[in-house]
């Protein structure tokens, strides 16, 4: 939509909703995985499964359908997708066995990566003086999608069941996709490159670009650990030490929301030259967030209080790592902007699904404490590569490429 008028602050706000309910697909289950379980007869050691299959999901699709959207009607694979997923998310709300949950599981992954072809569209048909400022709205909301759906999906299974929420999102899902389709222009890509061709470059780029290997492999450390924290947490919060419900569950996810702040502060930080520091600080508060419930005393309502408080910590330094990646990576070419941000995702949701399976297993086999101990070594794991960034700039090493784009 070059030389045209810009985007409209009504289709900014649709394209904000949709990205933010499309993404809330692949949460739902994170704060559910007890009542799932028990309901379809998966065993405790296997519950991490509930969230790793829609992990798995979502890296497929981001590697073998959003390269799509540069080679087909956008308009049309979206909609395409949303069916798709509203398709699995009924076989998820009738599901009464574990293997028909986790398929359901695999194609809601699957089809969610939508929300990745909704986000170029937004800068495609913003001008390019207000491009950064559009996507960076698309993308709150889908921030808020991912904060809110977790609170949401409990307070609604509380209430009801945790079938009366996946029915209900498939509803939902299946709403935005025919508004969408009414809305949205159609946009027709003009690469001529084939489909092989296309899922050949993304491997061309992860080898070729030493940046996005590196923050995809810091965001993979802290995304696992972030996966596993929502996978553990809410079966130790439904247990016997402190016995709460799925509303109290509800507001727990609700208030680990504040870590969201960690956003805009991150863009600012990554604007002014400050990437190396602010990840080393992401990194850092990561593995805070899993060492402050380790020392928690006794105390029932202390406990709760420093697991509130990690919950926090730890969504604000995932938060905050997202933005600097994003960031880092965004500056390296317009022409394959979209592909870099697939492979990105797709390596760091990869960490995510091997966290929440090794956090289920870790939990179940071995205890909370073990559970902690694990994502700790995601978020540790991640810092001492970033170690290794950090000798090279000081070293003054031409070998490694400043991560942000500006001198180190």
């Amino acid at each position: 939509m070059s030389k045209q008028e810009d985007i409209s602050p009504g289709m900014v706000m649709l394209l904000a909703t949709a990205t933010g309910l499309i993404v809330a697909s692949l949460y739902y289950a994170q704060t559910l995985v007890g009542p799932i379980s028990a309901s379809t007869g998966l065993s405790p050691e296997a519950a991490g499964l509930i969230v790793t299959l829609t992990q798995i999901g979502y890296c497929l699709g981001l590697l073998f359908i959003v390269p799509l959207g540069d080679l087909l009607e956008n308009r049309r694979l979206i909609f395409t997708g949303l069916l798709f997923t509203a398709t699995m998310l009924v076989l998820a709300a009738i599901s009464n066995s574990a293997w028909m949950f986790l398929i359901a599981a695999l194609g809601i992954g699957l089809g969610s990566v939508a929300a990745q072809i909704v986000v170029p569209f937004a800068a495609h048909l913003s001008q390019e003086a207000k491009r950064g400022e559009t996507v960076g709205k698309v993308v709150s909301g889908l921030f808020l999608g991912v904060m809110l759906s977790r609170p949401a999906a409990s307070l609604i299974a509380d209430a009801t069941s945790w079938h009366v929420v996946f029915g209900g999102a498939a509803v939902i899902v299946t709403v935005l996709a025919f508004v969408l389709r009414a809305k949205l222009p159609q946009r027709m890509p003009n690469h001529h490159i084939t489909y092989p061709k296309l899922l050949g470059s993304l491997w061309h780029l992860f080898l070729q670009t030493p940046v996005l290997r590196r923050r995809a492999a810091y965001h993979a450390g802290l995304f696992g650990s972030f996966s596993l924290f929502w996978t553990v947490t809410p079966l130790m919060l439904a247990g016997p030490t402190f016995h709460l419900s799925q509303t109290g569950i509800a507001v727990f996810a609700l208030v680990g929301m504040a870590g969201a702040i960690a956003s805009p502060v991150a863009g600012k930080l990554a604007d002014k030259g400050h990437t190396l520091v602010a990840t080393a600080v992401a990194l850092v508060l990561g593995i805070v967030g899993f060492t402050l419930p380790m020392i928690a005393p006794g105390s029932r309502e202390v406990a709760l209080a420093l697991l509130v408080i990690a919950s926090i910590v730890l969504d604000m330094g995932v938060a905050a790592n997202l933005v600097l990646g994003q960031r880092a990576i965004f500056t390296l070419g317009a022409e394959v902007r979209s592909r870099l941000n697939g492979v990105y995702f797709a390596v760091f949701f990869a960490g995510g699904a091997l966290g929440s399976a090794l956090g289920g297993w870790m939990y179940a086999a071995h205890g909370w404490h073990a559970a902690l101990l694990t994502g700790a070594a995601f978020n540790g794991a991640a810092l001492l590569y970033w170690i290794t960034e950090w000798l090279s700039r000081r070293s003054g090493s031409s070998a490694q490429p400043s991560l942000d784009g500006q001198p180190g």
